[in-house]
C-alpha cells in the first residue's frame, strides 16, 4: 500500500502535491488533514504548511497484478498479465515465451497460482468474494476440449465393449468436465472413486 505525507501552503495544494507524486486521482485514495497550516502573522510572520497524509486505496486489479508479477519473477517467467474484473469474478490471462513453466504437469502448476491468486484476491472478508480464474495462453480451454474428446472416446469404447473405463487420476475442475460431457448420454454412467489426489472417474453403461 503506498502512503505519503506531503506538505503545501494550503490543504489543497499538499493534496495535489501527493497526487502528482503518486500519479493518482483524488478518488484512488484516502486523505488525511495532518495540519491544516497557518499563514502567520502578514502571511511571514509563524506561518506554518499544511499537512496531508495520502494512502492509496485497495485495488484488486492492481494488487493481483503486481503479486503474479512477483510471483511469476521469482520463478524466472516473463509474462504479459491481462486481468478483467466483471461481475465478482476475475478473469486472468498470462502470455509469454515461457508459459509451459507457469501451466505445469497438466495444469498442475497453474493451478496452484490460481489459488494463491484467489487468496490474495479474498483476504478482505468485507468485500464480496471474488472466483479467480487463471490461464495461459489459452491452455484451459484446450485442455477442456481434450478432456471433452477423451470422455467421447471412452464411451463408444464402453458402448463397444460393455465393460467399463477407469480413466487417469484428474483434479475436481477435470472431472466435472467429463462428467458434464457425459450427461446427455442416457445409456452411459459416470462416477469417480478414489481418494485425492488418485481419484479417477469410472465410465460405464447404465444398467
Amino acid at each position: 500500500m503506498k502512503v505519503i505525507e506531503m506538505t503545501g501552503k494550503t490543504v489543497e495544494e499538499a493534496l495535489k502535491n501527493a497526487l502528482l507524486q503518486l500519479k493518482l486521482t483524488e478518488d484512488k485514495v484516502d486523505v488525511e488533514i495532518l495540519d491544516e497550516g497557518s499563514k502567520g502573522l502578514f502571511n511571514l510572520i509563524g506561518a506554518k504548511p499544511a499537512r496531508v497524509k495520502v494512502v492509496k486505496k485497495p485495488d484488486i486489479v492492481d494488487d493481483t497484478k503486481q503479486f503474479l508479477e512477483n510471483v511469476l519473477k521469482a520463478m524466472g517467467i516473463e509474462a504479459e498479465i491481462a486481468i478483467n474484473d466483471v461481475n465478482d469474478v476475475i478473469n486472468i490471462n498470462l502470455s509469454g515465451p515461457k508459459m509451459g513453466l507457469a501451466i505445469g504437469y497438466r495444469g498442475e502448476t497453474l493451478d496452484s497460482l490460481q489459488y494463491l491468486v484467489s487468496l490474495v484476491v479474498n483476504k478482505n472478508h468485507s468485500n464480496p468474494y471474488k472466483r479467480v480464474v487463471l490461464d495461459a495462453e489459452n491452455y484451459r480451454k484446450k485442455r477442456e476440449e481434450t478432456l471433452i474428446r477423451v470422455a467421447q472416446k471412452t464411451a463408444a469404447k464402453v458402448r463397444k465393449s460393455g465393460r467399463p473405463y477407469r480413466l487417469e487420476p484428474m483434479n475436481p475442475y477435470e472431472r466435472r468436465i467429463i462428467h458434464s460431457a457425459l450427461q446427455e448420454y442416457t445409456d452411459i454412467n459416470s462416477y469417480s472413486e478414489g481418494e485425492e489426489p488418485f481419484r479417477k472417474i469410472v465410465i460405464s453403461l447404465k444398467k
